[in-house]
């Protein structure tokens, strides 16, 4: 996720300053990965730098002084425009995983003890994924149902590779 064009879309509703900016992005988005401020200011930064934000006011405080910081007709168009752009689905045509199961076929080792502890760890993952979707609000049931249909189908893999070990140690021994 973009975390410059993030904010760009939380200031179009009004003025903010980037403490309130970093708030609102960790209430909605930030609840495993927090941003830190350095990380709010360099961004704003850079929009600023690149005109898809304005000072919109600076107000004295008891430390440094607080700025407003405003979107851009130019930073609106870069929200549109990323808005309406498709991500690109994510294939893993060659991910590790696979790689850990050739690699073990190849010296010898199991790669059913690779699998299976593999299936533990996703199954670990898929439980507690659960627990917070059962207590979470609509915005966390639908995040934690993203990651979990993506475990399911890790899963599916995960035994259909199981069920072709036999026939896969052959190829890659040949």
């Amino acid at each position: 996720m973009s975390v410059g064009t993030t904010l760009l879309a939380l200031l179009e509703p009004g003025p903010r300053h980037g403490y309130d900016l970093k708030r609102a992005y960790d209430e909605q988005f930030g609840q495993d990965r927090p941003l830190a401020y350095g990380q709010v200011y360099a961004t704003l930064s850079r929009l600023l730098k690149n005109g898809l934000v304005e000072v919109a006011g600076v107000e004295a405080g008891d430390g440094p002084e607080r700025k407003r910081y405003t979107i851009t007709d130019a930073g609106i168009t870069d929200v549109e425009h990323w808005l309406a752009t498709p991500e690109n689905p994510e294939p893993y045509l060659q991910n590790t995983l696979y790689t850990k199961v050739v690699l073990a076929l190849l010296s010898g080792r199991s790669a059913t003890t690779v699998l299976d502890a593999q299936r533990a760890k996703h199954l670990d993952v898929m439980r507690e994924l659960t627990r917070r979707k059962r207590e979470g609000d609509l915005a966390t049931q639908l995040i934690c149902d993203h990651a979990l249909f993506h475990l399911e189908a890790d899963l599916r893999w995960l035994e259909l590779t199981a069920a072709r070990l036999d026939e896969l140690a052959s190829e890659v021994r040949s």
